[in-house]
């Protein structure tokens, strides 16, 4: 089946095919495609309220005015801008990740673009020191404005271009990406932005790709921007509700992501050309965030290794989005459906196709949610860590400490903690664990048929951090045969964090937390013209402390089984001896 130009799908779903042809029949019987074309919120819910003002993604690719961005390439570029970083989280940061870390910068001017989305301290210190105020432009990206990472960020660069290069001179080197009326317009003005992008705000954050949050940055990065919106054009096409409804490529991938989940198959495992492995973060979110809440939820399995059919359990379906030509990952996927594994392939020409698949994905999980009877545009378990995470800022604001816990038992390398005491959950599992391999799999013991693993780190991200953890990560599955997922923290909190606290309660988190480098203050606030330095009340270092804290009890009061190991040692290399030990 072709979806758009270049993009093909093919799907084997074996006993569960029928199930859903019916559900692509009942989408055409309800006419869902056209009245999600018109804008009719009665698709998902009768009550308006976050999604009648959350479908300006429908059809951005054809409004968006692409003028500012260019004059902005051509400010820049006179000026001799080489790099670009930018602070934002999630929504706002993911898409412009993928930009740089896919598209190759097309002939013509390009920054190096990279993102600042972890509040480790050594990571904001990292970045720091690869780049040269005179030659960086920074991009403040936040939808509401008050994301308090994103304002973290801005504070910190802010004040160090501004005692670098002069306060007069700093705003220069600033654009924002918010909607309209936030707090960030504001700030903006005040501390004279080169320049800032409103967004159309009928768009939430995971459906932001094609608006200014991804083709700003995308567009520094050197993407042609023409060519990227051709093929979402393209696949609006073909994706209408005038196109017969078999031959609906959006249709039948939200029919098969739904009615799979409904089936029980409601881990979908992402599989991609290595060329697009920054798709399966972006696509995370996506589906996640959308469809985790209400006590269902699709858990997107990215980033995890292909095992052989014995490993897995009967919760999977798969999804392999692939360059044509690319056969790396073919034989694998084809025993998986010799085995009975539902397997879902769409061939991609080159990587421009993914203009298409942004919206194709982006309209699939609408359609999935519409039939696991949820809201896909509203987060309303988002808040919990965050407020959580406030809590503990201020004790520490009050007292100059955050609240301490005692841990299980520890060696030289990993402290463990259970459940806190004022917990309802289950504490027998670890009260008999001499080690910390013997507490996690005792942890793990708990187990059952359908549940997933979840792997939760917050510290520096690092190749060897990331190394050590995917290695663990596949101990686990092929251990227990569940699905994993791993991610880093505070970046997963606007990403997976959601489905974490509003799917079905089948998760076993198993956080990850460090002893604190050398930690960076947190300006209280952006120097003004004129003024003293101002102090700092906070560091990066307290802060991500007190997001993982403010996650875990969120968590905790969820009902969620949650572990944490807080490493003593080196990250990585403690992680190698903890896998290495575990089962052994």
């Amino acid at each position: 089946m072709k979806a758009g130009q270049g993009a093909v799908i093919e799907s084997y779903l074996g006993r569960e095919q029928s199930q859903v042809e019916a559900a692509i029949d009942a989408l055409q019987a309800e006419h869902i495609l056209a009245r999600i074309e018109a804008g009719d919120h009665r698709v998902w819910k009768p009550d308006p309220r976050e999604i009648s003002n959350r479908l300006g993604w429908l059809d951005i690719a054809e409004r968006l005015d692409l003028e500012p961005i260019y004059e902005l390439l051509e400010q820049v570029g006179t000026e001799g801008y080489t790099h670009a970083l930018l602070l934002g989280m999630g929504g706002s940061s993911l898409a412009p990740e993928l930009f740089a870390q896919t598209f190759p910068a097309d002939e013509g001017f390009a920054l190096q673009l990279s993102v600042q989305d972890s509040t480790d301290p050594g990571a904001v210190r990292q970045a720091q020191e690869r780049l040269d105020p005179e030659k960086t432009l920074f991009i403040v990206s936040t939808k509401s404005g008050s994301t308090v990472e994103t304002l973290s960020f801005f504070k910190f660069f802010y004040n160090w271009t501004a005692e670098t290069l002069g306060v007069e001179r700093a705003g220069d080197h600033f654009i924002a990406i918010t909607d309209p009326g936030s707090k960030l317009v504001d700030l903006a003005k005040r501390h004279r932005f080169r320049q800032t992008f409103l967004n159309d705000p009928d768009i939430g954050g995971r459906y932001s790709a094609l608006s200014y949050f991804g083709l700003a940055p995308a567009a520094l990065a050197g993407v042609d921007l023409p060519r990227l919106l051709a093929q979402t054009r393209q696949m609006r096409q073909a994706t209408a509700s005038g196109v017969p409804i078999e031959d609906n490529p959006a249709a039948r991938l939200g029919a098969i992501l739904g009615m799979m989940a409904r089936q029980g198959r409601d881990k979908a495992t992402i599989i991609t050309s290595a060329a697009l492995a920054s798709f399966g973060d972006w696509v995370e979110q996506l589906i996640a965030e959308s469809t985790g809440k209400a006590g269902k939820g699709i858990l997107p399995v990215v980033h995890e290794a292909l095992g052989v059919p014995a490993v897995y359990g009967d919760d999977r379906v798969f999804f392999h989005l692939y360059l044509q030509g690319d056969d790396s990952n073919s034989q694998a996927l084809r025993d998986l459906r010799d085995s009975g594994y539902p397997v879902v392939r769409l061939a991609l020409e080159d990587i421009y196709d993914l203009g298409g698949q942004f919206y194709l994905w982006e309209l699939a999980t609408a359609i999935a949610g519409r039939l696991l009877d949820i809201n896909p545009f509203d987060q309303p378990n988002v808040e919990s860590a965050k407020v959580r995470a406030r809590q503990m800022v201020a004790a520490y604001k009050e007292s100059g400490q955050l609240p301490a816990q005692t841990p299980v038992l520890s060696d030289a390398d990993i402290a463990v903690y259970g459940p806190e005491a004022t917990s309802s959950l289950d504490t027998e599992w670890i009260l008999t664990s001499g080690t910390p391999a013997g507490a996690l799999a005792e942890f793990l013991s708990q187990a059952t048929t359908g549940d997933y693993i979840a792997l939760q780190a917050f510290v520096q991200p690092e190749e060897q951090t990331s190394t050590a953890l995917q290695a663990l990560r596949l101990k686990l599955r092929d251990e227990y045969h569940l699905a994993t997922s791993f991610g880093y923290g505070p970046r997963f909190l606007h990403s997976t964090g959601q489905l974490h606290k509003g799917d079905g309660g089948n998760g076993l988190f198993i956080q990850i937390t460090a002893e604190g480098s050398r930690d960076v203050e947190i300006p209280d606030a952006a120097i003004e013209p004129g003024s003293s330095k101002p102090g700092s009340s906070i560091s990066f270092g307290v802060l991500i402390a007190a997001q993982a804290m403010g996650d875990r009890q969120a968590l905790e009061e969820a009902g969620r089984r949650v572990l944490r190991l807080q490493v003593l040692s080196q990250v990585a290399e403690a992680m190698r001896k903890l896998t290495e030990e575990f089962g052994g």
